[in-house]
């Protein structure tokens, strides 16, 4: 499997607006064969990356969302033993109860490892799972193949796939797992970055709105007390609602009258504070 064929480059997907550090790393980790894990705070980007990876070269992604409960066996297989069981009794299935492997059903890496095509593999916020996890995972990820005891079988990748893994840096990562990784932080978009993606979403934006929502949302993320931050899903869906209000003027932002705060701000003290701001903005 090791380079055994050409990997089409990376180069952005149809709403992802990438940065040239970022593209090199991403073509340099799949030229490696070696996973990504993107660090950075939410609303950063890392989620999408994997998707517009996927659109961009076509291929199938494939979503592993970390739980804290979770065990590794359950991202790779599992034993569906009360089908077999209720099979078993009542006879009217049309399933060998015999046959073990007919109630094997493989969780998200091993979908990853059975595809007859290549992946995307994305492992969503690992800093979830307890370092166990993360790295007898990795060992997984590294031989590209795992045992299934129940019918003792070794399940071996078809394909390498392409595996994006995101932290959210709420719990420091082992130095094996560390170590076994391409690393890549995503820092908060700038000003000037932020407007190509707005624009990627809104091509037909006037400069004015663009320019006055992008300085009203940056304004609103200076409060240091903050909990929740509004991150770029949020500065989207709040150009959609100005968008959608036919009673809506420019001009309003820059006077510092800020609508629709709850498409900002999620939490209670977060919008309280941002409340205050716009009363004081508006004195």
């Amino acid at each position: 499997m090791h380079g055994a064929e050409q990997v089409t480059r990376f180069t952005g997907g149809t709403h992802y607006v990438l940065d040239e550090e970022l593209a090199k790393i991403v073509n340099i980790t799949m030229a490696l064969e070696m996973p990504l894990l993107l660090k950075g705070e939410p609303g950063t980007g890392k989620t999408m990356l994997a998707y517009a990876i996927a659109e961009s070269l076509k291929m199938p992604l494939i979503v592993l969302n970390v739980k804290s409960s979770m065990k590794l066996i359950d991202a790779l297989y599992q034993y569906d033993t009360l089908t077999r069981l209720n099979d078993s009794r009542f006879g009217d299935s049309s399933r060998d109860v015999s046959k073990i492997e007919d109630y094997i059903k493989m969780g998200k890496i091993g979908q990853a490892f059975v595809s007859d095509e290549r992946t995307v593999l994305l492992i969503d916020e690992i800093d979830k799972a307890d370092t166990d996890f993360q790295d007898d995972m990795l060992d997984v990820l590294d031989q590209m193949e795992f045992d299934i005891l129940e019918i003792d079988k070794t399940m071996r990748a078809q394909q390498r796939p392409v595996i994006i893994i995101t932290s959210n840096a709420k719990k420091d990562l082992s130095d094996p797992f560390l170590g076994r990784c391409n690393f890549h932080h995503i820092a908060f978009p700038d000003p000037d970055l932020m407007r190509e993606i707005v624009q990627v979403h809104f091509p037909d934006v006037s400069q004015e709105l663009l320019d006055a929502a992008v300085n009203a949302f940056y304004r609103l993320r200076e409060f240091k007390e903050m909990e929740k931050k509004p991150a770029t899903r949020e500065l989207i869906n709040w150009i959609r609602a100005l968008n959608a209000d036919p009673d809506f003027r420019v001009k309003e932002l820059t006077k510092g009258d800020i609508p629709f705060l709850g498409v900002l701000f999620k939490k209670s003290p977060d919008y309280a504070l941002a409340q205050r701001y716009v009363s004081r903005s508006r004195l």
